[in-house]
């Protein structure tokens, strides 16, 4: 017994999923996560709080403010009305917009850490060759903290493909539009088919091996002289 059709849809859904997350999050985290690397604002810690909230909160309490937020009586779900997308909940997008706030930590803190890494020196040394903040930050900064770039897409995207409690809330379970594999599982589970759900599960479980081993095999190289 093997993957059934039905498992092979939840499993693209969710590698589509889990790739348009990880590539957004690399994309809005890469100016904010470097704003806190810098900056010596006040209200570094309180978003530094906001952004790790995710970290601490129980995913159904996500998905359902996310719910009453994007449903048709909530304030974004009125605006995206108005703006002729309808409401997002129970659709594809509904999802990825659930996943960039819960995965959002596992982009910034790898990010912001690897920025700060990077030190004044570097920074210094350009700007005195006549490098402007932009150029700085293109040829100095980026390069240096690629080793965050890497660590940040890993586990955005593997926390993305484990996501459970908020898009079942925010996604609820249509075959082919917001099922999930974390989804799959729990339908295989409620209907008995303890078989199928061991191949999803045990597929998880492996995919979550490699992606650990990754990481450390990442971090070992950047340490090697």
């Amino acid at each position: 017994m093997g993957f059934t059709e039905t498992d092979l849809r939840a499993i693209g859904l969710t590698l589509r999923l889990a790739v348009t997350t990880m590539a957004l999050l690399l994309l809005l985290c890469t100016p904010l996560a470097w704003w806190l690397a810098r900056t010596r604002s006040r209200w570094r810690g309180p978003v530094s709080a906001v952004v790790a909230l995710p970290l601490v909160l129980p995913p159904t309490v996500i998905g359902f403010y996310m719910l009453a937020a994007l449903g048709p009586n909530g304030p974004l779900g009125q605006l995206t009305t108005a703006l002729g997308l309808g409401t997002l909940p129970f659709t594809f997008w509904g999802l990825v917009l659930g996943s960039l706030i819960y995965s959002l930590p596992f982009a910034v803190q790898p990010l912001q850490g690897a920025f700060e890494a990077v030190g004044e020196r570097p920074l210094e040394a350009a700007a005195t060759l006549g490098a402007g903040p932009l150029d700085r930050f293109l040829t100095v900064a980026l390069p240096l903290a690629r080793g965050g770039f890497v660590t940040a897409a890993i586990l955005s995207f593997a926390h993305t493909v484990g996501e459970f409690g908020v898009v079942l809330m925010l996604g609820g379970n249509i075959p082919g539009v917001t099922r999930v594999v974390s989804v799959q599982i729990y339908d295989h589970v409620e209907a008995l088919e303890y078989a199928q759900a061991h191949w999803l599960a045990g597929g998880m479980v492996v995919f979550s091996f490699l992606v650990l081993l990754g990481l450390n095999l990442t971090r070992r190289t950047r340490l090697l002289p």
